[in-house]
């Protein structure tokens, strides 16, 4: 069941991360220009980019940047919370391109990169309020791999959407707020030893020191 669940993961997440290898190539091989159609703040035409904005990339290494993390993160995401990231993608989808239109600076804002943080920080918060070993171990991966997304939801770069960063990380937050509670935690194995007493006495001795010590005071 667990690997089949992992195995469903992956191949969701590289059939995400294909389409989006198709759309660049077909950009590159057509000549059609699809910056266009990204995610322009404040404009009535850039609405459209809150749904399409996410699957463009300015170039092939912009894409690659994006490739792993998606690939990584959605499949930590999906095989650990499967009932709830259906929900909680679409969340992230819509309301860190709703905040890019709303308050980014006046440029097109493509690429994944903000689905990849609302991923990560779902893992994040969710591990921390869950705290059970399978949501703590599916974070403990994603900060050892990207860690670095903590820093980069500020300004850094110019070039760089951290806007998209920025509200990507926040919709993470709130859809593992709304939804993380959707998946049960996995139940704990116990072993024999747990559910004895830890003040059990032994049975060979009892009582039995108390009665040798009084026999010793009445001395």
């Amino acid at each position: 069941m667990t690997q089949a669940r992992l195995r469903s993961a992956m191949l969701i997440s590289v059939l995400f991360l294909c389409f989006l290898w198709w759309i660049k190539l077909f950009e590159s091989f057509s000549g059609i220009d699809l910056g266009a159609w990204g995610l322009r703040p404040l404009e009535p035409m850039g609405l459209i980019g809150i749904l399409t904005g996410p699957l463009l990339h300015g170039s092939y290494s912009h894409l690659f940047a994006n490739s792993l993390p998606i690939l990584i993160l959605g499949s930590l995401f999906i095989y650990g919370y499967p009932r709830a990231w259906k929900r909680a993608v679409v969340l992230i989808w819509l309301l860190s391109g709703l905040g890019v239109w709303l308050f980014a600076r006046q440029a097109i804002h493509l690429g994944a990169s903000g689905l990849n943080h609302g991923l990560f920080f779902f893992l994040l918060l969710s591990s921390i309020i869950r705290r059970d070993k399978r949501s703590v171990g599916l974070m403990m991966i994603g900060a050892f791999l990207y860690g670095g997304m903590l820093m980069s939801i500020f300004p850094r770069e110019p070039n760089i959407s951290f806007e998209y960063h920025f509200f990507g990380a926040m919709a993470g937050l709130l859809a593992s707020l709304l939804f993380q509670h959707l998946d049960p935690k996995p139940a704990e194995k116990k072993y024999p030893w747990e559910g004895e007493s830890k003040d059990s006495e032994d049975p060979l001795i009892g009582d039995e020191w108390q009665s040798g010590s009084k026999s010793e005071t009445d001395r």
